[in-house]
């Protein structure tokens, strides 16, 4: 099969889909690897390790999308990508459509066949390709959330940890999971006084059982949110319901009761963000102010350190790859059921429920077209 790495070209996205020991595997298991021209500099891998692992330098993308059968990314084709996808071409990324009709009518009109990674799902309910970003996510979260807080970006003036004879900062966290576990190791790491709020009680004893004593585990309800963002100084977003829209827990009005220059770090913006007044940002632009409360909404965080992030996510999504490659889409998704909850989009059609219930349209039967 003809695999295609194209460059990233979404702002300060510096991630690449495949490193170079990557194309070796899918070079040795009988492939073709097409790469784009400075495709893994952002991440620490110029054109010479991928051609030394066996892969085709192709001088701009257009050679890229033109020959593969598989596409493999980083993050959603945006605009500029759109016209070059092809008919039947299978595109392995990151999409996140139930936050984008736009994108998602641009890949129903395609005809290509989209496998999002985050909607890959085991039995045990895991999500294999999104947990090591939301691992990354979750930790740069309180990264960027406790220098926010300075007072040089408006924030409150509030050192996370504290110091001795003075309060560490209070730090809410929306959700239990990937994203709100690993950002609660890092708050409470540095001193922070820290509560996760979740709607599971089994997910709340066992955060309790590895949880430092400085954490606090509360059931989630609207009167919790509204008690936790009234104390806050950073509220971590990380609320996640697998390729469906994001809850809003934070209305616009919470804002008023809100610390001035408190600060909210929405992780979930790729699925539409957890606060009304989210929308999302860039790297070179990351932060907006609404009523006094400032907002970091990166739509891709883990862009921001890409060696770790490219390390950590290509980890996960290469032995999928190569079952793609290696037993073309329809075959790997009826051998394995977790890469099959990955088919959101093929022939024009829907076939992730979530996805579906985000624009209230039909959903169709994955199995249908296998």
């Amino acid at each position: 099969m003809k695999i295609g790495i194209p460059k990233e070209i979404k702002t300060n996205e510096n991630r690449v889909a495949v490193v170079p020991s990557g194309v070796e595997a899918l070079i040795a298991a009988g492939h073709e690897v097409l790469v784009e021209q400075g495709a893994g500099l952002g991440s620490g891998f110029n054109d010479e390790q991928y051609a030394a692992a066996g892969a085709r330098i192709a001088p701009e993308a257009g050679a890229v999308w033109a020959e593969a059968e598989l596409i493999v990314k980083v993050k959603e084709p945006i605009e500029p990508e759109w016209k070059r996808i092809r008919p039947g071409q299978v595109l392995f990324t990151y999409f996140h459509f139930a936050a984008d009709r736009k994108l998602t009518e641009a890949h129903l009109a395609s005809g290509a066949t989209c496998i999002a990674y985050e909607t890959v799902e085991l039995p045990s309910r895991e999500l294999p390709l999104l947990t090591p970003m939301s691992e990354v996510a979750g930790r740069m979260a309180v990264q960027q959330g406790a220098k926010y807080l300075e007072n040089i970006y408006g924030g409150r003036g509030i050192l996370l940890g504290g110091v001795p004879g003075v309060a560490p900062a209070r730090v809410s966290i929306l959700g239990g999971g990937t994203v709100g576990h690993n950002a609660a190791k890092m708050a409470a790491g540095l001193g922070a006084h820290v509560t996760i709020l979740d709607t599971s009680l089994e997910r709340l004893r066992y955060l309790s059982d590895v949880m430092p004593p400085n954490v606090q585990l509360l059931f989630s309800n609207r009167h919790a949110v509204q008690e936790q963002l009234a104390e806050a100084d950073l509220v971590v977003g990380g609320v996640l319901i697998p390729g469906a829209l994001t809850p809003k827990l934070i209305r616009r009005e919470d804002l008023k009761s809100m610390h001035p220059g408190a600060v909210i770090v929405d992780v979930a913006v790729d699925q539409g963000g957890c606060a009304e007044t989210t929308h999302p940002t860039t790297h070179e632009n990351p932060t907006y102010i609404v009523d006094g409360i400032i907002h970091y909404a990166v739509a891709n965080m883990p862009g921001g350190v890409p060696r770790t992030s490219t390390l950590a996510l290509t980890n996960a999504t290469l032995p999928y790859v190569l079952q793609l490659a290696n037993k073309g889409w329809k075959q790997a998704l009826r051998d394995n059921g977790a890469l099959q909850k990955g088919l959101n989009i093929v022939d024009g059609k829907i076939t992730h429920q979530a996805v579906a219930a985000a624009f209230g349209t039909f959903m169709h039967d994955a199995g249908a077209f296998l």
